[in-house]
């Protein structure tokens, strides 16, 4: 596979496993704390806020991910911001969703759920920090420069005298 021309690819895959390794970790220490707060209630309320965290947090970088898939093409810069777009429509819709379906719910703890949110959130933030003071980026990162023209080969011996003879005509344009 070949690496990809946009500098943010590297970042975002390794944010999105890093991830994947602290949502493990939360939902396993957030389920015993939940349980230990607020017994079986308070283990799924946890686990529901760390789930609906790092499902929120995923969809924006998995959207990036994804549109950059088409750096190159006339239309990149539209097709980027319609998916990213589309996963931030998509965060809200689920967000709605999720809101009218956990309110009211007998095994939602509100307090444990809200605590797990906002760690998971935290979490993610740190995890954000961490890989991109550790991910070496030029600061020129998706620029290209422009090539430069070369002059065509002259015969050998020839390039001098063709030089000298251009120099002297301009000398003596000058009046020197």
């Amino acid at each position: 596979m070949s690496p990809s021309p946009v500098s943010s690819t590297p970042v975002l895959r390794t944010v999105l496993s890093w991830s994947a390794v602290v949502t493990g970790a939360l939902l396993v220490v957030a389920g015993i704390v939940g349980f230990l707060v607020a017994g079986t209630t308070g283990m799924w309320s946890a686990l529901a806020g760390v789930f609906l965290a790092a499902l929120f947090l995923g969809i924006t970088a998995a959207s990036i991910l994804i549109a950059n898939r088409w750096y190159g093409d006339p239309l990149y810069v539209p097709i980027f911001f319609g998916i990213v777009l589309g996963g931030w429509i998509l965060k809200l819709v689920l967000f709605i969703v999720a809101l009218i379906v956990l309110r009211g719910q007998p095994w939602i703890e509100p307090m444990v759920f809200f605590v797990a949110v906002v760690v998971s959130v935290l979490a993610s933030l740190v995890v954000d920090v961490v890989v991109l003071t550790r991910m070496r980026i030029p600061h020129v990162s998706d620029a290209t420069l422009p090539t430069s023209v070369e002059e065509p080969d002259a015969a050998p011996g020839a390039s001098g005298s063709s030089r000298s003879s251009e120099s002297d005509a301009d000398a003596e344009g000058r009046g020197a």
